[in-house]
């Protein structure tokens, strides 16, 4: 897979995400891949110091994006 398809495929998991982060005041972005393993995000509005919010990203957003792209390995949160 071409970086833009990885690309292009976690794009469409986030797109997936955004609806329920939203409904709560937050979003998500894309931040960059790394060799094609890990994802970096930066979770944004009401998510940013949500006590909640590494839960949010591993059971949701790391899930999501597996689902869409299985060769990632990992997902993290950047500030």
């Amino acid at each position: 897979m071409t970086t833009e398809e990885l690309t292009s495929k976690i794009e469409e998991a986030l797109q997936e995400i955004r609806p329920y982060l939203q409904r709560d005041g937050g979003d998500i972005s894309l931040v960059s891949i790394e060799e094609g393993k890990l994802v970096k995000v930066r979770l944004e509005g009401t998510c940013v110091g949500c006590s909640v919010n590494q839960m949010t990203l591993k059971s949701g957003v790391e899930m999501t994006i597996k689902k869409h792209a299985p060769q990632i390995e990992r997902v993290v949160n950047v500030d």
